[in-house]
C-alpha cells in the first residue's frame, strides 16, 4: 500500500547508496515523515505498509536491507510477529515503538529498538549506524536513544 502514491524524489541518489528500507508503521504522518527524511539521506524507501501480510509480501518481492517496524500495527497485527517472519527471510528489523519493554522482549528477532518519540534525523542516524554495523563497520558511534541487540545484530553482520 502506498500511503501517498509518489515515487522517491531522489531515486538516483538512493540507487547510488544501494540500501533499501521498508517502513511498517500504522501512523500515516509518522511513516511519511520518516520516509521523506530517509529519502533525503539517499536511502530508497519501499511503499509504506501498515499490515503484517502486506509487509511480508513486499519483503519477499523486494528484499530490503533493513525494515523499520512499529510494534502496534493496523488492526490486530503485531510488529513482533512480523519481525519473526522478516528474520526468517533474513531481513534485519529495527523496532520503532514506544513499547520499550515489548521491544526488549524481542531481542531474538530484531537487531535493535528506537523508542518513540524520536526525530526523523535521529532515525536516519540509527539506520546509518545499523547498516554500517551489518556491513561489518564498527567505527560509527552509536546514536543516543538507539538500543542495539548485539546477539541479533551478529546474525546479520557480514564480517
Amino acid at each position: 500500500m502506498n500511503l501517498e502514491g509518489q515515487m522517491p524524489m531522489n531515486a538516483l541518489q538512493a540507487a547510488d547508496r544501494g540500501k533499501t528500507l521498508m517502513i511498517v508503521e500504522d501512523e500515516v504522518l509518522v511513516a511519511i515523515a520518516l520516509r521523506d527524511e530517509l529519502e533525503a539521506a539517499s536511502y530508497h524507501v519501499l511503499d509504506l505498509t501498515d499490515r503484517h501480510e502486506q509487509a511480508v509480501a513486499v519483503a519477499r518481492e523486494s528484499t530490503p536491507d533493513l525494515a523499520l517496524v512499529n510494534i502496534q500495527l493496523r488492526g490486530r497485527d503485531d510488529g513482533i510477529e512480523l519481525a519473526k517472519h522478516l528474520k526468517a527471510l533474513s531481513i534485519p528489523v529495527l523496532l520503532i515503538s514506544g513499547q520499550v519493554s515489548r521491544a526488549r522482549s524481542a531481542q531474538t528477532v530484531a537487531i535493535g529498538s528506537m523508542p518513540k518519540p524520536y526525530s526523523a534525523v535521529e532515525m536516519v542516524e540509527a539506520v546509518t549506524y545499523l547498516l554500517a554495523r551489518i556491513d561489518g563497520d564498527k567505527s560509527p558511534p552509536r546514536p543516543s536513544g538507539l538500543e542495539v541487540f548485539e546477539a541479533a545484530l551478529g546474525d546479520h553482520a557480514l564480517s
